[in-house]
């Protein structure tokens, strides 16, 4: 038998004059997620950057993020069983 498990937190940001969120699964804590947010925004970046579980990299605009929800962490089991 051979099992792990992997701690995933889904985000999901709403931008202005878009139809649709951004949705994704982050490997990062809920907790470094929301601290990662709130330090570009008091800094007043222009853009935060995240990477989802799969390695992809999303840019997205501090200026047009209109509400960003971060889901609780749930630990996803990842591996065979035999």
């Amino acid at each position: 038998m051979n099992r792990s498990e992997a701690i995933t937190v889904e985000i999901r940001i709403g931008i202005a004059n878009t139809a649709r969120e951004l949705s994704f699964e982050s490997a990062q804590s809920a907790d470094a997620v929301t601290s990662t947010i709130q330090k570009a925004l008091e800094a007043s970046e222009s853009f935060v950057t995240f990477t989802d579980v799969k390695g992809n990299t999303y840019i997205v605009p501090t200026t047009g993020i209109t509400f960003i929800e971060v889901g609780t962490e749930e630990s996803r089991r990842v591996g065979f069983v035999a």
